[in-house]
């Protein structure tokens, strides 16, 4: 570099820091007057007690006449009128590199159990555009995750957004730690948004175990903690995933749940004032969701492979959030309780399920199979009060006959215990030979 192009850039330079003064706080907000700021900046609220002095990291998330409106990432405990307030000019970023795996963080990018965070990291901005739909390679390959009935009945491809769309204690903490240990993925990427404090180490022991850690990074922001980190949550995990997808790597991202994200800027929504509209869920929530969905998939480098669990209100699946996410993402699998009630896990309803990118990805002789069994189940449902009242007699139906003599087998296929390895082969092969004993 010249000296002069370096001469040039050193004049460039702010030298200024920036600073306001804390107005009053009202509720979750805290308003200030100054300092020049943007929308999404971070600032320091310095604040000091009896003890100690400390910074609190807070966001910008709007104005309100003169004043800055600010929203922090922690509690707002010891902030008091006058409070000095230090602008950065700068969003949020995060450390990101290989050092990070098998590492727990928090949504500021921090390890969860007070350690320091490894060496040799990169700073990345956690709110990003989403790549350019013409820079985006169409999906063509499979992706193994693990699961028979996923395999081989509704392949994902790599780099497509799948969500899970189920009610509460139905199974899908248990569904993601077996894709985390049984995928063909290079890494997991895991965020775990509004979780109970007790479920997140349960999951990362029993659910994704020492196996699936070793090969993860896992962000967490349970749900004690202020909106906006579950918000920063989504949008620290998917910063990482995209980092290791520009390394070219096939990323899997898994993100429970995507309905907390939502509830948590309804939360911000509210606060700074949005009116309430569809089940009180503010505007901007329904701005944010394709924001977030859509900086996953593939690009010119690499694929986030995208797996979201959405909670459905009372098993509905038509309501708000249920509806916009299904419309943005390339596929739904549907957690149906009444199977989870039989004992039948994974409790996936193949029947409501959907890959939008399996007829483009698969075999023709593995798409008719899929659809053979399909249709052997849906025969065998839509009968199956006339079979079980005995109503039903053998020989009417040649295709009855065929879905009664199958569907035990059938069953035993969909069901795999959550500590089953499976790869995606010996799933196909299952089915052509399940398929093969049609008459």
């Amino acid at each position: 570099m010249k000296v002069t192009d370096l001469i040039d850039q050193i004049e460039q330079l702010d030298t200024f820091k920036r600073y306001g003064r804390v107005k009053r706080v009202i509720g979750l907000m805290i308003e200030s007057q100054g300092p020049e700021s943007s929308i999404g900046d971070v600032c320091y609220i310095h604040v000091s007690n009896n003890l100690q002095k400390r910074r609190i990291l807070a966001e910008v998330v709007g104005f309100k006449e003169e004043n800055v409106v600010l929203m922090p990432y922690t509690t707002i405990s010891d902030i008091s009128p006058g409070s000095l307030v230090e602008a950065t000019l700068k969003p949020l970023e995060v450390k990101v590199g290989s050092a990070l795996i098998g590492n727990i963080v928090d949504s500021l990018g921090q390890p969860l159990d007070g350690s320091l965070l490894p060496k040799g990291l990169v700073s990345v901005p956690t709110d990003k555009e989403p790549p350019n739909p013409m820079s985006r390679p169409p999906i063509t390959d499979p992706i193994e995750v693990g699961v028979r009935m996923i395999d081989s009945l509704l392949t994902v491809g790599n780099g497509q957004r799948v969500g899970i769309f189920a009610g509460s204690g139905v199974g899908k903490s248990t569904l993601l730690g077996m894709i985390a240990r049984n995928t063909t993925a290079d890494l997991n990427v895991i965020a775990l948004i509004g979780e109970r404090g007790r479920e997140v180490r349960e999951f990362i022991e029993r659910d994704l175990g020492p196996e699936g850690l070793s090969r993860s990074i896992v962000v967490v922001a349970t749900s004690d903690q202020p909106a906006l980190m579950r918000i920063k949550g989504a949008f620290t995990a998917t910063a990482i995933a995209e980092y290791f997808r520009d390394k070219g790597l096939n990323v899997m991202l898994m993100m429970d749940s995507v309905t907390r994200v939502a509830m948590a800027q309804r939360e911000v929504g509210l606060a700074i004032g949005e009116p309430p509209t569809t089940k009180g869920y503010t505007p901007s929530v329904f701005a944010i969701l394709p924001k977030l969905l859509e900086r996953t998939g593939t690009n010119l480098y690499g694929s986030i492979t995208a797996f979201y669990t959405v909670l459905v209100d009372g098993d509905d699946m038509n309501e708000p959030i249920s509806d916009t996410v299904r419309g943005i993402l390339d596929g739904h699998l549907v957690l149906d309780r009444s199977l989870a009630n039989k004992g039948q896990y994974p409790a996936l309803n193949v029947l409501k399920s959907i890959s939008r990118v399996m007829n483009n990805i698969v075999p023709e002789g593995h798409r008719k199979s899929s659809e053979k069994l399909r249709d052997l189940l849906s025969t065998y449902i839509n009968s199956e009060d006339l079979i079980n009242i005995g109503a039903y007699k053998k020989g009417s139906s040649r295709e009855i006959d065929e879905a009664i003599r199958l569907t035990p087998q059938i069953i035993s296929f969909l069901k795999q215990e959550t500590d089953e390895k499976v790869s995606m082969q010996e799933s196909i092969n299952t089915l052509y030979d399940l398929i093969g004993k049609v008459e």
